[in-house]
């Protein structure tokens, strides 16, 4: 929605174009701030601007508005005094005229009274001899009090009933955050939410009667409705469950599409599933764009991170919308980036949630070990976190559990009331399937997954328990000393969890030629996302360096400071009775990606030995496969 709001010099033009943005919440452009210098100084002297002084000026503005225009519109500013600068203007299609009209009289009294403005009230009788009365728009008289006006203009069809630049089906908690959050960034928004009687009623048009300070928002509980409010090509966001509901949304929306739509789905899909309805979408001329969003309701509501896929020209077109409502980086730039083509925005969301499990699990090893090992409070723990979180290793999830450790209920710790069975939507376990489908080690990450389901099986582990009169053993070692150390252990342990990850990127990235930028990936994930960290924002550079972690020089440095710690705390844990899968898994991979000599040889024997399986020859430089007769 682009609204230009005309008039001569002191008719308002500013005071009710401030006063739409706010209502409306769409941005504010001043067409006197892209005047040249030389203009500026003209006016300043008194002398009135020629046709050829405003042609360049004109065109400015003229390209800015197609840009406000993809990214939801604004409202500008600008004396637009002959019909030939207003049809240089026109560049978008309905654009909403708002001319200012006032006596010469009351205009004289408003300029005289501006102080410090470049426009000089003689120049007044100039522009009103300029001025060319347009024959369309709403005319408003400057005489009434400005919101006044923002009351009259506020009940024009064009203002209620915009042409919606996105629209979002499905009011879940990510959906209903998402939507506000476009609107509150000035972009007209449609909703909608499926229909279903006595269960589910009137979803999207009540959320907009609930949100009525955003204008922006209409809600619908008609899908066709929905479809025909948005502006062509029409962008279609779907905020639903993973699986057969997406298809059978595509499957309702198709007859009602026209080629160049744009699908998004922004939900968790696997990206395999995201491929097929890419390229599906593609033959009947639709784009699909698999998007992973990270970040939970708040990022979704204040700004997320976004993993884009699909076409490349089709992102392009919905980028500035992305990038209005994304978290920012540490350097003000949006945290959404186009990842790749085909369902690798999806992959990589997968892949992120699949760091995210180690990461709450080995912050659960970590806390475990100093609870019953180290016999510490939750408020002595709290404190140990937030110090560390100084030292190097901040992070959202360590902030969130340090937060966590200090709720009470009552005169309980909220903690200790909660049972011990942890839930899972299924993306840590695609990320395992697809490590194994493409001959990844994945070690620590899959046994985030395996805790999971450990922890599911309460009342077997309550038995079990019992049979083996199970207890957590206490450490007589020093705590100062301990502490440190359990510090490296974690430390490590989070710098493997995210080689593995990335490492499972490259190797996916590298068979479907995805061309995946790592330091970028990375780059988004420092904010907005659930996994953003100081970590996070070294890998930005890193990965510059090298695609693998533990071949850059910080790594490796780090690594060799502190890679004895992680051993001896899983030898101390396990001693004592500790599960500790995500440290142990990230010490086996660490230790099994190192060795040079591994135990490997013997397995192949052994397969040559019952299976005449063949084996390589360390002498044998072409790598030729031999048998042997192991009984004789």
């Amino acid at each position: 929605m682009i609204i230009i709001v005309t008039g001569v010099s002191g008719s308002g033009k500013t005071t009710l174009s401030s006063l739409l943005a706010k209502k409306l919440r769409l941005p504010f452009f001043d067409a006197d701030d892209f005047h040249p210098p030389a203009n500026i100084q003209k006016m300043s002297m008194g002398i009135p601007l020629t046709d050829q002084d405003r042609l360049p000026w004109l065109e400015h503005l003229a390209d800015s508005m197609q840009q406000w225009e993809g990214s939801g519109g604004g409202i500008l500013a600008c004396s637009a005094l002959r019909e030939n600068y207003r049809e240089t203007l026109q560049v978008v299609p309905k654009i909403i005229w708002l001319h200012l009209k006032g006596s010469k009289e009351l205009l004289h009294q408003r300029m005289n009274n501006r102080e410090g403005h470049y426009m000089k009230p003689g120049l007044l009788d100039s522009q009103l001899e300029t001025w060319e009365e347009p024959d369309y728009g709403i005319h408003l008289d400057v005489s009434k009090a400005p919101e006044t006006l923002l009351e009259e203009v506020m009940k024009l069809d064009d203002i209620n009933a915009p042409e919606s630049h996105f629209g979002v089906i499905g009011m879940g908690v990510m959906g209903k955050s998402l939507a506000l959050n476009l609107a509150e960034n000035g972009v007209p928004t449609a909703v909608y939410n499926r229909h279903v009687p006595g269960k589910e009623e009137k979803i999207a048009s009540g959320f907009a009667e609930n949100n009525q300070e955003f204008p922006l928002l209409k809600g619908f509980d008609d899908l066709d409705a929905f479809v025909g409010s948005l502006a062509k090509p029409r962008k279609i966001l779907l905020m639903i469950p993973a699986g057969a509901a997406i298809d059978q949304q595509i499957q309702q929306l198709e007859p009602m599409l026209e080629q160049g739509d744009i699908i998004i789905d922004g939900g968790n899909s696997f990206f395999e599933d995201s491929t097929r309805r890419f390229k599906e979408l593609i033959e009947k001329g639709l784009h699909f764009i698999p998007m992973g969003v990270s970040g939970g309701e708040e990022g979704a509501r204040k700004g997320p991170s976004m993993m884009p896929g699909g076409k490349k020209e089709a992102y392009d077109f919905i980028a500035p919308y992305l990038k209005k409502i994304a978290a920012k980086d540490a350097t003000g730039k949006a945290c959404v980036s186009y990842i790749g083509p085909d369902g690798s925005g999806h992959f990589i969301k997968m892949v992120h949630n699949s760091i995210e499990y180690a990461e709450m699990q080995v912050l659960s090893e970590t806390v475990h070990l100093m609870k019953y090992g180290l016999k510490l409070s939750y408020t002595e723990i709290s404190n140990i976190l937030k110090s560390w979180g100084t030292e190097g290793l901040k992070s959202y999830l360590l902030d969130i559990t340090e937060e966590i450790l200090t709720v009470k209920e009552g005169k309980n710790f909220l903690l200790d009331q909660i049972l011990d069975k942890a839930e899972q939507k299924g993306t840590g376990g695609w990320s395992l399937t697809t490590a194994l489908k493409y001959h990844v080690p994945y070690s620590p990450l899959s046994e985030a997954v395996t805790a999971r389901l450990f922890s599911s099986q309460k009342e077997d582990r309550e038995e079990l328990a019992v049979l083996y009169s199970h207890r957590f053993g206490a450490f007589a070692e020093d705590k100062v000393i301990l502490l440190e150390k359990l510090k490296n252990a974690y430390t490590l342990t989070r710098i493997i969890n995210h080689e593995v990850g990335f490492n499972l990127m490259h190797q996916v990235s590298e068979q479907e030629n995805w061309n995946l930028d790592f330091s970028e990936i990375s780059r988004i994930w420092t904010n907005g996302c659930i996994i953003r960290s100081s970590l996070m924002e070294n890998m930005t550079g890193l990965f510059k360096e090298n695609s693998s972690l533990l071949k850059t020089k910080a790594i490796k440095t780090k690594l060799k400071e502190i890679r004895f710690d992680l051993a001896y705390i899983i030898g101390l844990g396990l001693q004592h009775s500790y599960a500790l899968p995500v440290m142990s898994g990230a010490a086996n991979y660490l230790f099994g990606r190192i060795t040079s000599d591994s135990s490997a040889n013997l397995i192949q024997a052994q397969r040559d030995f019952f299976g005449a399986h063949t084996f390589q020859r360390k002498e044998d430089p072409t790598g030729g496969y031999y048998h042997s007769d192991w009984k004789n």
